[in-house]
């Protein structure tokens, strides 16, 4: 074997050629607030649009144990997550904890479905901000525009923001969520004072026989809510997707994960009960807006431009966020070979401008087409949002698989913070998420993104067989691995160097790390 190679695990690493990391940088932006604002953005959408269908599927009493259910499985997954982003502070969050307790196939699947869960989640949430801001501008403007047009534009703009500095995405993100989370008190206030919430609205779908007002459709199909629940919580998991954009990623990714996690439980609970409380569970089932129906109940259409425009803040938050995780995960997974290596530069602004440029193409397509097959109830009800959610419980469940094997395959390792739920919480939170992947499989409306995903995967799996798994450089997350966490942590040991240099000049193969 040459010096300059390294086989290991059926893949093939090479020597990065000279300044490949140069061309690779990103910048140390953000602080524990950076990263809290960051994971609100990202999620606070799923205050505004989509979570309601889960009634539609389960009634408000299937929606609420999903929603309970949820806080225990997040709780355990973040705790979890916090263990592996302390010990693993590279930019590849799920990939990196995957290859490293499951080898190069396993952190290639747990990657991709990362990437599947940003690109098809940013899609939705465009979709939503763009019938938003249609309805903004006609309301003001007496202008409409396709809707191909609204995805065009939200898609530039916000591929401009994130190219321009991780420390400009950062600070947007703080003060979007803040703006978010007020809009979101405001409504809560409103409807908690305007005598119009009601306890009987929460229970007024029609039981099916033999069913009560709490569970009208009975107990299996509180599966079927469980996604449309997890849109309250879906994005805060890319918070170790920014560990080499954070000052000190061992301390605040664990801290900022808690803190934004505690914020959105609050603000989901508002929402769940008040929102359905004032416009009725059977009325809000299927509302594409229902935020924007509660305010409307309360001070009537005279508002709507203005109301239309606060739920627009909360999509455009969650644009932003998710962007940028679909965005750095791509880096990720390219600067390490996975992916085709250019998708991983920087340039002067240090910010992965063609990875968020080539998500932003996929989901432009898949928008057009899913919309041109499906309608309006195809993208938002049954293909992209499902495809979204598909592709993050199969990440959770890898990511939870991970952590259980680290614990034993790396016993020894450096970890700063440690899950105080230890392996049983991992445990807890790999069975729920099964149990929502499984639902999948039973949910007619779900099959359309199981379809899909499939032939995402099998496409990419061949790629990677014959093409990419030669072609690997061993980058943080890599080196991490195969060194068995000699190279943890890049702030502190820097971007190859001598480390590369003694793993791709040994044979390893009597190395147990490997």
């Amino acid at each position: 074997m040459s010096k300059d190679t390294l086989k290991v695990s059926g893949v093939k690493y090479t020597t990065a050629q000279a300044g490949y990391f140069e061309k690779r940088r990103l910048t140390r932006s953000a602080g524990i607030w950076g990263l809290w604002g960051l994971a609100v953005a990202a999620v606070i959408s799923g205050d505004f649009s989509g979570w309601n269908f889960g009634i539609d599927f389960a009634g408000f009493g299937g929606m609420l144990v999903a929603f309970l259910l949820l806080i225990v499985m997040y709780y355990g997954m973040i705790f979890s997550i916090g263990e592996m982003a302390s010990a693993m502070p590279h930019t590849g969050g799920a990939y990196s904890f995957a290859r490293a307790a499951m080898g190069p196939w396993g952190g290639f699947v747990t990657g991709l479905a990362e990437t599947i869960e940003y690109v098809a989640t940013t899609a939705v949430i465009v979709y939503f901000s763009a019938s938003y801001a249609d309805g903004i501008t006609q309301e003001l403007l007496g202008v409409s525009l396709p809707p191909w047009v609204w995805w065009l534009i939200l898609y530039v703009a916000f591929i401009a923001l994130n190219a321009a500095g991780a420390a400009i995405s950062f600070k947007f993100a703080i003060v979007v969520a803040i703006i978010s989370i007020a809009i979101l008190l405001v409504f809560s206030v409103m409807a908690a004072f305007s005598g119009l919430f009601s306890w009987d609205s929460l229970f007024n779908i029609t039981p099916d026989a033999g069913q009560s007002a709490f569970l009208p459709h009975g107990i299996v199909p509180i599966l079927f809510a469980l996604p449309y629940a997890m849109w309250f919580f879906l994005g805060i998991e890319e918070l170790p997707l920014a560990a080499e954009e954070s000052h000190n990623p061992v301390r605040d990714i664990p801290r900022a994960g808690l803190i934004a996690r505690t914020t959105l439980i609050v603000t989901g609970l508002l929402v769940l009960f008040l929102n359905t409380g004032v416009v009725g569970a059977s009325e809000i089932a299927g509302s594409s807006e229902p935020l924007l129906d509660g305010f409307r109940a309360i001070v009537g259409d005279g508002a709507a431009a203005v109301l239309a425009l606060f739920a627009l803040i909360g999509l455009l938050a969650s644009l932003q966020g998710i962007m940028f995780a679909y965005g750095r995960n791509m880096y990720s997974l390219s600067r390490a070979g996975y992916y085709p290596k250019f998708l991983s530069l920087t340039g002067k602004r240090q910010t992965p401008a063609i990875a968020l440029l080539v998500g932003a193409v996929i989901g432009f397509v898949a928008l057009v087409l899913v919309d041109s097959l499906g309608g309006a109830g195809g993208v938002a009800g049954a293909i992209v949002l499902n495809i979204a959610v598909w592709g993050a419980v199969i990440a959770y469940v890898l990511q939870m698989v991970s952590f259980v094997l680290l614990r034993r395959k790396f016993p020894n390792a450096s970890r700063p913070y440690r899950s105080p739920w230890g392996v049983p919480g991992a445990v807890i939170a790999g069975i729920l998420s099964l149990a929502i992947f499984f639902g999948f499989f039973i949910n007619e409306p779900a099959r359309p993104a199981i379809a899909a995903i499939a032939v995402v995967y099998l496409v990419m799996l061949l790629a990677f067989a014959f093409w990419g798994r030669k072609r690997l450089v061993l980058s943080p997350e890599e080196e991490y691995a195969v060194s068995g966490g000699l190279h943890r942590d890049p702030q502190a040991d820097g971007y190859g160097g001598t480390v590369e240099d003694e793993l791709l000049a040994r044979d390893g193969k009597d190395d147990p790390r490997l």
